[in-house]
């Protein structure tokens, strides 16, 4: 049985519950958190219409099929990560290499390529208007909390990211936010620029986002 900790609420020591003991029935659920029956069911019940616990049915040699509650894969991004802490300490690795510089600039040019490569398509014919919103939505994809803003007619636009996954990374190899702010450019086809970044103490990460030249002299 876990030990019962008052600091965590009745939902996350059920999931805790779950993750240790690789699921459980209602029963064994009660008796590890030292809940009622009927309580257990009422939190599964939720944690499967959020997609968070499926069941399973196993029959027994004697008496009726019990349901064994387990965790969803999605139900694993509830749980602690150091994916940042891990990327620090593979790129510490080339810290002290002489072409480390060199290898860690491919690293991020690879990947800033790779997502203009998977993206690019998305934004082929779009107004700019309509490639900000949808870079907006990538970027809210990838847990950055994004949203834009229009300013003017249309000619400006602003792309707030309140959360950024690679703060950590970004703040040690300044490499991470240039390689964004490239993706960016080459995404929207305009001219980004930042004005504020989380990685620098910035409350948020703010991009002022510019119609062309070219394709405003089009529009006149």
């Amino acid at each position: 049985m876990l030990p019962h900790d008052e600091g965590r609420t009745t939902r996350q020591q059920l999931l805790q519950t779950l993750r240790t003991g690789g699921g459980g029935s209602i029963a064994s659920l009660s008796q590890a958190l030292s809940i009622t029956e009927m309580g257990v069911r009422r939190h599964i019940q939720a944690l499967e219409r959020e997609g968070l616990v499926e069941a399973e049915t196993l029959k027994q040699a004697m008496g009726r099929p019990v349901s064994i509650y387990r965790l969803t894969p999605r139900a694993d991004d509830l749980f602690p990560k150091k994916y940042p802490q891990l990327a620090l300490d593979l790129l510490g690795e080339l810290d002290d290499d002489p072409a480390g510089e060199a290898i860690i600039g491919r690293m991020f040019a690879g990947r800033r390529d790779k997502l203009i490569a998977r993206h690019k398509s998305a934004m082929a014919g779009a107004t700019l208007e309509e490639r900000v919103a949808e870079l907006a939505a990538i970027q809210q994809a990838g847990g950055y909390m994004s949203h834009w803003e229009r300013d003017g007619a249309g000619e400006h636009y602003t792309l707030y990211e309140y959360n950024c996954p690679i703060a950590q990374v970004a703040g040690k190899y300044r490499e991470a936010c240039r390689c964004e702010q490239q993706l960016f450019e080459a995404l929207l086809g305009a001219e980004v620029n930042r004005t504020e970044c989380i990685a620098d103490g910035g409350a948020k990460c703010a991009y002022a986002i510019r119609l062309p030249a070219a394709e405003k002299a089009a529009m006149s």
